[in-house]
């Protein structure tokens, strides 16, 4: 069985890469003028169709699948790109994927495909850590009225999808336009300053219902395993990133007249990184098979790969900012900016307790499958 990527995957592999080629530089412009993200730079990809790659041809989409839009989410996070990639296509999108085949979900696709809107997923609420937590935003006399924390991309967003409860008390979906009344932001300072965040303050404003009749449940915890496998592979790609930064690094830096690189100790840690990286890989590519190939082992693939491409990105960006010395935590340098997206990625679809007990979740059926056999 193979699970790498094909000749053209590749391909596109290598034009993501020409495309985001200043991608670093651009996440710096973005942390240190408070511009929302690199505007050129999303017209670019929506112009190549990026956003479309992975959306059915009758939804307006190029037909292709999701290991095109791994691939790029890989890209993505090698160069912290400031791009709302991850809140319209790796989350907005594949969230409206899971709700076909509802008519508004599928007009909406279609916005999102063509690059005409950009969407976020305001799922989480304070004191929740997941989007599979029971919302607390209702409808109210047919409006929708609360709050949500810490939705990505929100200044940027043309709408939101959000999750509430009807006036039967039943949790759905509701797709909400951005500059309607009643819809306000509260700017919240996150870790990563390069990537936006903002509280979303709903005050009895129009929403849209999607996916009506729906099991909400199931349907979001797809959503949520597709969205952890694109998000375990940005996680891969900005691992990966740090990683090299630091090497090269180490083996200019010299101290007592030797490179910093020279030194057993650095050589092993070097080493257990590497390890840990390529197992993160695999559990990825596992991931991205499952996502395409076999819908039933999602829910497993999914969170090994969310687990391990964590742990891998955690421990590189911890040990960039040490092997940097002194310079490794200052504002100047790039690493703190890795470091910053590390802490954000680990807790932003839920920390590491959440999909712990996913996967000890979805094991659980297999160990049965098994001691049956």
């Amino acid at each position: 069985m193979n699970f790498d990527f094909s000749a053209e995957q590749e391909q596109l592999r290598d034009q993501a890469r020409k495309i985001f080629s200043k991608a670093l530089s651009s996440a710096r412009r973005v942390l240190e003028t408070g511009i929302t993200h690199d505007s050129e730079l999303w017209a670019s990809i929506v112009a190549l169709g990026w956003p479309a790659a992975g959306i059915a041809e009758e939804a307006g989409g190029l037909g292709l699948s999701a290991l095109e839009w791994c691939v790029v989410a890989e890209e993505a996070g090698r160069v912290l790109a400031p791009v709302p990639f991850a809140s319209s296509v790796q989350m907005a999108t594949v969230m409206l994927q899971q709700l076909q085949p509802c008519p508004n979900a599928h007009a909406l696709l279609e916005a999102l495909a063509c690059g005409e809107s950009i969407a976020s997923v305001a799922f989480l609420e304070r004191g929740q850590d997941s989007w599979t937590n029971r919302p607390s935003v209702r409808i109210v006399d047919g409006r929708l009225n609360g709050r949500k924390a810490l939705v990505a991309d929100a200044g940027v967003a043309d709408a939101f999808i959000v999750s509430a409860l009807d006036e039967q008390d039943n949790p759905g979906w509701w797709w909400v336009n951005a500059r309607d009344a009643g819809v306000n932001l509260e700017v919240v300072t996150a870790i990563d300053r390069v990537r936006s965040h903002a509280d979303l303050c709903l005050d009895r404003v129009v929403a849209t219902r999607l996916g009506a009749g729906l099991p909400w449940q199931a349907v979001t915890e797809r959503a949520l395993n597709a969205s952890a496998v694109l998000v375990a592979f940005e996680q891969l790609g900005t691992a990966e990133a740090a990683l090299a930064l630091t090497l090269d690094y180490i083996n200019t830096r010299k101290t007592f007249n030797r490179t910093v690189a020279s030194y057993q100790a650095v050589k092993h840690q070097m080493a257990d990184l590497y390890v840990k990286l390529q197992l993160a890989r695999s559990h990825c590519y596992y991931g991205a098979w499952a996502l395409t190939e076999a819908p039933d082992v999602l829910p497993l693939a999914a969170a090994g790969a969310r687990l391990a491409a964590s742990d891998a990105l955690n421990d590189v960006a911890e040990a960039a900012v040490e092997l940097h010395g002194g310079i490794g935590f200052t504002w100047e340098s790039d690493v703190q900016l890795f470091y910053r997206r590390a802490r954000l990625l680990a807790t932003q679809l839920g920390g590491r307790a959440v999909w712990s007990q996913r996967l000890v979740d979805a094991l659980s059926p297999v160990h049965l499958q098994e001691i049956k056999g």
